[in-house]
């Protein structure tokens, strides 16, 4: 495992590489608090699945998040990251927010991207989440960490989890406390940047979707509109929402079916 940096418009874009695969596969986290910097043992462990066939590389976005900064400017960073390390034609997973900035990369940089697999993700914004975002938004300016912590968790996590782990919410909304709160707002304003929908027949590469039924985030209706768009192979958790990815024991087992799967696009 290490870490490599680059920079770019003065400050510095962070990717975490583990896995001794000949392939490449490029991960787009979500909007979190948390950096992939300093993080490459728990990255590594929750994506071990892909390991083996893979030399895996997590990028994050700017360490220094300017004003305005959108889902398109996210997916030019991800472009300029992947040149940098001189990576292309990579089978790219994007999660949540993620999976907004893959949908571009995709549209805008093909040569970069082999297969596509969008994970509880959105391609346009619904009143879902824009309630959730702002809501989250409202949260982080007025510094309410355990709120924003409390508000995750019940839109995040299926009503079995959150019944099971509620007691870890006090837990929770005292680790990884942040010192500024300007950053996750940045970001998370981004997320209703995103207007993908109309693009989305540019894409020309394999995809599959993968979502959760529940989500209160993206919404699970959204993961189905994307399909829908590009005609191509979807999976909805019945029980499980916006952290499916998480809950779901076989997520990256079916992810990783799908790009060991031969291409057959037209």
């Amino acid at each position: 495992m290490k870490t490599i940096t680059c920079k770019k418009d003065g400050t510095n874009l962070d990717c975490v590489v583990f896995g001794k695969g000949a392939k490449t596969l490029v991960l787009i986290p979500g909007l979190s608090f948390q950096r992939v910097k300093g993080a490459a043992l728990p990255l590594a462990y929750m994506y071990r699945a892909f390991a083996k066939d893979y030399t895996v590389y997590v990028m994050d976005k700017k360490d220094t998040v300017p004003d305005g900064y959108t889902i398109r400017d996210m997916a030019e960073d991800t472009a300029f990251m992947m040149e940098y390390l001189r990576l292309s034609a990579a089978d790219v997973v994007g999660v949540s927010q993620g999976g907004m900035i893959a949908q571009y990369l995709a549209i805008r940089h093909p040569g970069l991207v082999h297969k596509l697999v969008l994970c509880v993700t959105a391609s346009r914004i619904s009143e879902t989440m824009e309630k959730a975002i702002n809501r989250w938004i409202w949260l982080a300016r007025e510094g309410d960490y355990a709120g924003l912590v409390a508000d995750m968790f019940e839109k995040m996590y299926s009503e079995a989890y959150r019944k099971k782990n509620r007691r870890l919410i006090p837990l929770l909304s005292r680790i990884g406390r942040p010192k500024d709160y300007s950053r996750f707002i940045a970001l998370a304003k981004a997320c209703l940047t995103c207007k993908a929908y109309p693009e989305l027949h540019q894409i020309s590469c394999p995809a599959f979707v993968i979502g959760g039924k529940e989500d209160q985030v993206a919404a699970g209706s959204a993961s189905e509109e994307i399909a829908g768009k590009l005609s191509c192979e979807i999976y909805m958790y019945e029980a499980l929402g916006h952290a499916a990815y998480e809950e779901a024991k076989d997520f990256n087992q079916r992810i990783l079916r799908f790009l060991q799967e031969p291409c057959f696009w037209p």
